[in-house]
């Protein structure tokens, strides 16, 4: 696997075990490693970085939550 791709087929397989409400990451984290053939710590290293890009998302989702509701709040 390629390096791009690699991140990418990790990140499928742990959102879909997630899907498939397995919720313990060490369980998660060998079963993608079974399933893939990847070394752990490259499972590690992506489910740290799919982590970090939802975190950023949700803090994206709550700084235009709160930006509409201080909005809304100076309108009345």
């Amino acid at each position: 696997m390629n390096h791009p791709n690699q991140s990418t087929e990790i990140k499928k397989s742990i959102i879909s075990f997630l899907d498939r409400g397995i919720k313990d990451k060490q369980d998660i984290y060998t079963k993608v490693v079974d399933e893939l053939g990847v070394p752990r710590p490259t499972v590690r290293r992506v489910a740290r970085d799919l982590r970090n890009e939802l975190v950023a998302q949700i803090n994206i989702l709550q700084s235009e939550t709160h930006s509409s509701i201080t909005s809304s709040k100076t309108e009345e």
